[in-house]
């Protein structure tokens, strides 16, 4: 038994009085003379007798009335648990990412459980509530009751150590307060641990299962082949089980229906539906399907936008032809010239710059071509094995920070491929061991780059850093039969695609995602992006300018879903999708149990039920106040009746 008010124990001294008023209360009796009869002696005897009892049952009574209350007064109680008695701070993590839209057995997960918390929470508790975008810090249910009602979805949801630091955050280090952690999720399953590591907080799971798991979505859309005016795309569906029904999938460019089609899932849990679309014009597709279960995978925007030529610029002083073959229409605009009749002002319109075989560039081109790539620009420097490596030392050093060393005259293959560059990226679909190694005559040692292609040796024969570009040594066939190698298409073209990052298809939220958007904008010019369907609502990213094109960057934004405008002032310059990550798509559960220190639970109002039942004080003051009228009662009784 413990007590509210224990130093209110100490008035139990107060019992002392009654017994001294009892003890030093003494009654003399005067002596009287009376016949000597033996009959009345004794009855003066009794009477002494009775007397003596009936005070000593007075007494304690009286000493019961003060001390149940004095025990009243000190407020008397039992707890479940040690832990009942001290301060609260509580942290609720309530996950509120797109798979908690599943239904559950009283709608959606989210929505249940917000609705179970509000009803749970006593109006005047203070908490503070993290879900996977915001923080609402010491509040109570009564003063948000409102705000938490329109809490919506996120696209993102925190992994088991961001929710560990932030509810840390969240806490005082005062050691006397009991600190609980109630996270609130149906605790996917990615692989990731699912165990919150936090010292001295009670942890609380609260795991909620929709009653139907098999889910469909729309994982991906992809070209296949591209023909005059006509584009092939290929929509990839995904569920857990298969199924008997098909499913319908509608194609749209805009709001206008193109195609229908259905998606079948009766062999496997995986499936394709193709679709050919026109490509005279820009294409602002959306695929879509019906599925009840999770609806943010039922749609995925695209965008097919007329093709924007990369413009790409020879500087010759060497065979130019294989180049010409490479860079063909309509992906780029190839404009071939001699290195003695270059238009330097024309060098800032172009993306990707050849200089091949130019023997002894002049300190004009070097200065030109320096500010192309500081503006953005890509290079390829071609070397001319007949020159001087000092003709090609400040070159290299102002473009890249590349050193050239000596000149190599004896013969070399070509035995090494990068697999890791990004010039390759998926262009093999295994790791090549044995294949036509192309040779060199004669070639520079470059250092100070990343590798691309290296020689038997070791050294370098393409090598790179950042956009800059260097081959050792020339390419036309008298020195190398690189050109006739089928390395040579996907190295060079790669390069001058990546010169110029267009938009794909479309990108996802919540990653980093980079491109650029070919623009010439004026001084202090600045591009924003605003979702079609609310054309007022514009937002502006991270942007780097450059001298023909903007470099735009995003990843928190945008938040939705959706075709955007690229817009600079009122002009649109192009079209961008965005799609939210399908990686919740996938319903698999993580199988949780309860262990030392951590409790699990299904629903919310169990665990509420329970820590109630934890936290609760059972009171035994009123339990002494009754007593205390009892022993007054008793008294009375006493007093009145006993003879």
């Amino acid at each position: 038994m413990q007590f509210k008010h224990p130093e209110l124990l100490y008035a139990l001294f107060l019992l002392i009085i009654p017994i001294l008023v009892h003890l030093f209360q003494l009654r003399k009796f005067q002596k009287e003379d009376f016949t000597n009869v033996a009959f009345l002696k004794q009855i003066s005897i009794q009477t002494r007798k009775s007397n003596t009892i009936k005070k000593w049952l007075v007494l304690l009574t009286r000493l019961g009335v003060i001390a149940m209350m004095v025990l009243a007064f000190a407020q008397p109680f039992f707890t479940q648990s040690d832990s009942a008695t001290k301060e609260k701070e509580t942290v609720i993590y309530l996950d509120n990412s797109f798979s908690m839209q599943a239904k559950g057995p009283s709608g959606q997960l989210f929505r249940q459980a917000l609705q179970d918390l509000i009803t749970n929470i006593p109006e005047e508790e203070t908490f503070t509530l993290l879900t996977n975008t915001e923080t609402y810090k010491d509040i109570s249910i009564k003063n948000t009751r409102n705000n938490l009602l329109k809490l919506g979805y996120a696209a993102e949801q925190l992994t088991p150590g961001a929710i560990a630091l932030k509810a840390q955050k969240e806490f005082s280090s005062n050691p006397a307060t009991e600190k609980q952690l109630i996270v609130i999720s149906d605790f996917q399953d990615k692989g990731e641990q699912k165990d919150l590591d936090l010292d001295n907080v009670s942890l609380h799971y609260v795991q909620l299962r929709p009653v139907i798991e098999n889910n469909i979505a729309i994982d991906s859309v992809y070209p296949t082949r591209s023909e005059t005016n006509k584009l092939s795309l290929i929509a990839t569906l995904s569920t857990q089980e298969r199924r008997e029904t098909n499913v319908p999938i509608s194609l749209y460019n805009g709001d206008q229906l193109i195609a229908k089609a259905t998606a079948s899932f009766n062999e496997a849990t995986e499936t394709q539906v193709e679709f050919d679309i026109e490509t005279q014009s820009d294409f602002k597709g959306k695929l879509t399907i019906e599925d009840p279960l999770l609806p943010f995978d039922n749609t995925l925007y695209f965008n097919n936008n007329t093709v924007q030529a990369i413009k790409v610029l020879s500087i010759n002083e060497g065979e130019q032809d294989f180049l010409s073959r490479i860079y063909t229409t309509p992906e780029f605009t190839y404009t071939a010239t001699d290195h003695t009749t270059l238009d330097y002002s024309k060098i800032p319109e172009y993306n990707f710059i050849i200089l091949n075989e130019v023997k002894t560039p002049s300190q004009a081109l070097v200065n030109a071509l320096a500010t192309f790539v500081t503006n953005g620009g890509s290079v390829l420097c071609i070397l001319n094995e007949d020159s001087e490596a000092s003709n090609y030392t400040n070159l290299l050093s102002r473009l890249g920070s590349l050193q050239v060393g000596e000149l190599t005259t004896n013969g070399r293959l070509v035995t090494t491929i990068n697999y890791d560059h990004p010039l390759y990226r998926n262009v093999f679909d295994n790791r090549i061991k044995n294949f036509q190694y192309p040779s060199v005559s004669k070639g520079y040692i470059i250092n100070n780059g990343e590798t691309i292609l290296n020689f038997e040796d070791g050294s370098a024969f393409i090598t790179g850093k950042e956009k800059v570009y260097a081959i050792a040594g020339g390419l036309h066939t008298s020195n190398s039969n690189f050109q006739n190698s089928p390395l040579i298409v996907p190295t060079l073209y790669n390069m001058a695609k990546q010169s110029l990052s267009l938009p794909t298809l479309y990108f996802t939220n919540g990653i980093v995602n980079t491109y650029d958007i070919p623009a010439v904008l004026q001084e202090d010019g600045i591009l924003s992006l605003a979702n079609i369907e609310t054309p007022d609502k514009t937002q502006i990213p991270l942007q780097r300018t450059f001298g023909n094109k903007v470099s735009i960057t995003t990843q928190e934004q945008p938040e939705s879903a959706g075709i955007y405008n690229v817009i600079n002032k009122d002009s649109i310059l192009q079209q961008i999708s965005y799609n939210y990550n399908r990686d919740e798509s996938i319903l698999r559960y993580q199988n949780l149990q309860a262990t030392e220190g951590v409790s699990y639970n299904t629903s919310v109002v169990t665990l509420f039920d329970t820590l109630k039942e934890a936290n609760s004080i059972q009171s035994l003051w009123k339990w002494f106040v009754i007593f205390a009228l009892l022993f007054l009662l008793l008294e009375m009784l006493i007093l009145k009746f006993f003879k």
